[in-house]
């Protein structure tokens, strides 16, 4: 259990890389295709200038060829991401495989006679980086860049004969890969259509619970949240068929965030696609609204003479869960010190989720659902095509279910949540920035015991050798919001700035 759980951190940090890079192209898209779009001009005629349609113009295509690209984007930060060393040529390498699957089994499909002159979307088939294969999406490149990541971590080193030995080492990852890939093409051309077959009724299985899948949805979602593996489990149904299908200017698009953006592009568009509302929206109402009510909730149940240290604390982390969605700097200050809280959350997230569901709001995203997403991908788009309005309509109360519920159960209970503490629970001394890598080194039982260190949007995400030998104390001392530990997979709780601390991590321990 401990080693599955360490092998599922890995693979749900490794999404992190390529899910990193949909903020910028979001941002583009959303800025670009709500005031390029023919509808918004004619509603605002003074965005009618022939050089500023050509700006918004320019960052809708640039974001949109980010979207459309997705499955390559995905092959090389996976490969990266679980890669333990060199991560550039595993990078290149699941690159080159990805191109060499799509080859093989566009060749195939040629040599069967199944290559589809027309309608490719309602046979499974489409352009994948100009040559015409299956449809496997998102999928297709987790699947190489798995296989790369597993033939770099095997091969990297690997000594061939003197007359061969200028393809030996990291040289010979792009071979081997590239050979594999073959195989890989030519697997997928037997099974991917079975497999299309069984995800699109499994997600018809989904659709069919109706509001209660989605109330079981975002339940699950947020109780998978402390164990760092929400990626794994929200991703199938954003980037592959199990989130929906739909076909957009002749092409068959698979996965709720991809359908959404694909519409968000095409002007043609009227609605956005429901199942935004089932996989997405619920977010927001979360995010902007509920935990800053468990905020307030929890700086009003401080003690008096401590309200003035927590306000700082709680004002932060509110902002961050309200502007941008990242939730953990807040989660974390009540998770371990009262998990019937977390439990709390858990189910008025699923609930959220529904209610999204019910009024059928459509507001897609990046990565999260903080006001940016809100106003780039609600606001701007139309209550016509995503109904925001209901936003603020179920959010508004859900600040104050949120406010009340917290605030009764921290009194009921006497949770020791931020400033409640009783006088012998004393938070631990902070070290300087300038010490910080060193501290955590230590904490985790020094360099020797470190294996791989990484990081997701918030936390930083280590593997070490032997567990015994981690010190939560003095990690403490580093300004983390929470640790969480299984077996030798150890994840530090940072917040945003963890990418900082990560640098530094490396650096200190010279990699």
């Amino acid at each position: 259990m401990k080693k599955a759980f360490e092998k599922a951190q890995q693979f749900g940090k490794s999404f992190m890389l390529p899910i990193a890079v949909l903020p910028a192209a979001g941002l583009l898209l959303g800025i670009g295709g709500a005031l390029s779009n023919p509808n918004t001009v004619s509603a605002y005629p003074f965005l009618d200038i022939a050089w500023l349609q050509a700006i918004f113009t320019i960052m809708s295509a640039a974001g949109s060829i980010v979207f459309a690209n997705l499955p390559i984007i995905f092959a090389v930060g996976v490969a990266v991401g679980l890669a333990r060393s060199d991560k550039g040529t595993a990078g290149l390498a699941a690159m080159i495989g990805y191109f060499v699957m799509n080859s093989a089994i566009g060749a195939l499909l040629a040599i069967s006679g199944e290559l589809a002159e027309e309608n490719l979307a309602g046979v499974g088939q489409g352009m994948a980086v100009g040559i015409q294969t299956l449809e496997t999406g998102v999928f297709g490149g987790i699947i190489i860049g798995i296989v790369a990541a597993a033939l770099h971590n095997k091969y990297n080193k690997i000594e061939l004969p003197q007359v061969l030995g200028f393809f030996g080492g990291s040289r010979f990852i792009p071979i081997v890969v590239s050979f594999t890939a073959i195989f890989v093409g030519a697997a997928l051309f037997v099974i991917w259509p079975y497999f299309q077959q069984f995800i699109n009724l499994l997600g018809a299985l989904v659709t069919g619970t109706g509001e209660i899948g989605t109330l079981l949805y975002g339940f699950i979602l947020r109780m998978l949240g402390p164990l760092g593996l929400h990626h794994i489990f929200y991703l199938p149904f954003w980037q592959t068929a199990l989130g929906g299908t739909m076909e957009i200017g002749d092409r068959l698009i698979s996965g709720t965030q991809n359908i959404f953006f694909a519409q968000l592009a095409d002007p043609s568009t009227e609605q956005y696609y429901e199942g935004v509302s089932r996989f997405m929206s619920g977010r927001f109402i979360t995010m902007m609204f509920g935990l800053p009510g468990a905020a307030l909730a929890i700086y009003h149940c401080a003690k008096k003479e401590n309200r003035k240290v927590v306000a700082g604390i709680l004002l932060s982390a509110a902002l961050t869960s309200f502007l941008t969605g990242i939730t953990e700097p807040l989660e974390f200050s009540f998770l371990f010190v009262a998990p019937l809280l977390y439990l709390v959350h858990a189910i008025f997230d699923g609930f959220a989720f529904m209610m999204a569901d019910i009024f059928n709001i459509t507001v897609g995203q990046t990565f999260s659902g903080g006001f940016i997403d809100f106003i780039l991908f609600g606001v701007l788009q139309g209550v016509d095509k995503t109904n925001w309005i209901y936003v603020l309509v179920v959010g508004i109360p859900w600040f104050f279910l949120y406010y009340f519920t917290f605030k009764f159960l921290i009194r009921k209970k006497n949770f020791k949540v931020l400033g409640r503490e009783d006088k012998e629970d004393t938070v631990a001394e902070q070290v300087s920035a300038t010490d910080r890598a060193k501290t955590i080194v230590e904490g985790l039982g020094g360099a020797n015991n470190i294996e791989i260190v990484d990081c997701c949007a918030t936390r930083l995400r280590v593997t070490i050798k032997d567990e015994s030998l981690v010190q939560d104390e003095v990690i403490k001392q580093t300004g983390s919001k929470g640790i969480v530990k299984k077996g030798t997979g150890v994840q530090i709780i940072y917040g945003p700035q963890v990418t900082i601390v990560k640098n530094e991590v490396e650096e200190y321990l010279g990699e």
